[in-house]
């Protein structure tokens, strides 16, 4: 997967949008206005393709014992996001964009009726 692959599939996705929050090179997808997705764009220049994604606790421990490219957050909640090394030997583009889907929906459970609403009604 490449950034414009990863930024293409999530920009794709209802009510998100691209941020950079905290500095020049941390790209942070947000789906009305909640974060899901992280990436720092100078690991990708270092071809070291690498993702925050919100998971949901049990999975992620699961995810992280299965699967060499996934691990703790970095610089996260270490029990509620996982970094995933993409382009890894252990991690497809097909898990990969599991993985997007699954931090995209848990964030939208986790969002207010209202906010849910208007995100339907985009």
């Amino acid at each position: 997967m490449h950034i414009e692959q990863l930024r293409d599939y999530c920009i794709s996705k209802k009510g998100v949008t691209e941020h950079f929050p905290f500095d020049d090179v941390t790209l942070v997808f947000k789906v009305m206005n909640k974060m899901f997705l992280l990436t720092g764009l100078t690991s990708w220049e270092k071809s070291e393709a690498k993702v925050n994604l919100k998971c949901n606790p049990e999975k992620a421990e699961e995810l992280r014992e299965e699967y060499e490219g996934i691990s703790a957050g970095f610089h996260m909640n270490k029990k509620h996001w996982n970094t995933v090394l993409l382009n890894s030997s252990d991690v497809s583009d097909d898990l990969a964009k599991e993985l997007i889907d699954h931090s995209y929906d848990l964030v939208v459970s986790g969002l207010t009726k209202k906010i849910k609403e208007e995100l339907t009604s985009l």
